[in-house]
């Protein structure tokens, strides 16, 4: 995963005007050193608190963090300790490092992001409830983009907009009157994570552009594997998750009779609502 970074100061030229003959030499450079640095919480989709300890911090440090987001500095550091938050978004290895101003490393720690379980969503329909269980340790980015909608609410009144019975079932973007929601920001395509497109797995819908999918997912009604899994030809499509419980729900969607609306083809002549989504593990 890309590295989120985080610049935390600058480090100002110094001169000095020399005693004997006028000329102007640089300051001794003064550096930050790191001694230690801690993480607290290293949980799956957690807050957890980075302390940076050492000598100089106030004369610039960066620290660079896998699996790390919304970071932001808590006040009150001084020259001797910084620390910072951020919500660990992987499963496993979290390398954190800390280079001084000069871009030299000066601390590497490694930590192990834990899951306590697989998290899972209950999706709620106008047709019955389907619940998903996700793979974040698979497909760390497009599980923590789906919880994201599910946890602002997004989901809610949204169709499923695309239902082709012999392939897929597609939804999460659309109203029931056929006006696409505005979304988040793209994130990178995840389809080279090991995960197959079968039947009852659940992936990010996309255009042509590979990093393209925002909220729309669809369900695989059928075994899609040969089109849409990743290979050395095709750039595939990221599954994220399946579904546990509720798989009767996706089937009876994808017998809906449908018809050509607004411009969209294979669009339920019934809409077919997303009346709620929650995290219920």
């Amino acid at each position: 995963m890309k590295a989120t970074t985080w610049v935390f100061a600058t480090l100002a030229s110094l001169g000095l005007l020399s005693a004997c003959g006028g000329k102007s030499n640089p300051a001794p450079t003064v550096l930050a050193t790191v001694s230690a640095v801690s993480i607290d919480q290293v949980a799956y989709r957690k807050t957890a608190t980075i302390k940076v300890q050492g000598q100089n911090l106030d004369k610039g440090i960066t620290v660079s963090s896998t699996g790390c987001t919304a970071v932001s500095e808590s006040a009150g550091g001084t020259a001797t300790q910084r620390t910072f938050t951020c919500k660990i978004v992987t499963v496993g290895s979290v390398v954190t490092n800390v280079f001084n101003a000069n871009n030299v490393l000066a601390y590497q720690a490694t930590m192990t992001s834990v899951l306590n379980a697989q998290p899972q969503v209950t999706l709620g329909t106008s047709m019955g409830n389907i619940v998903i269980e996700l793979n974040p340790g698979k497909a760390p980015v497009s599980v923590d983009n789906f919880l994201n909608y599910v946890e602002s609410g997004f989901y809610v009144s949204k169709i499923f907009h695309r239902v082709e019975k012999d392939l897929v079932i597609q939804g999460g973007g659309y109203t029931k009157d056929l006006q696409l929601a505005s979304t988040s920001a793209a994130i990178v395509l995840e389809s080279k994570n090991g995960l197959s497109n079968v039947r009852g797995t659940i992936g990010m819908a996309r255009t042509s552009d590979l990093n393209s999918a925002t909220s729309q997912f669809y369900f695989n009604v059928t075994d899609n594997s040969a089109a849409f899994d990743y290979s050395a030809t095709n750039a595939g499509y990221a599954v994220f998750g399946k579904i546990v419980s509720g798989i009767e729900i996706m089937d009876a969607i994808r017998a809906v009779p449908v018809s050509t609306q607004g411009g969209l083809s294979n669009v339920p002549v019934t809409p077919v609502l997303i009346t709620s989504a929650a995290q219920t593990q």
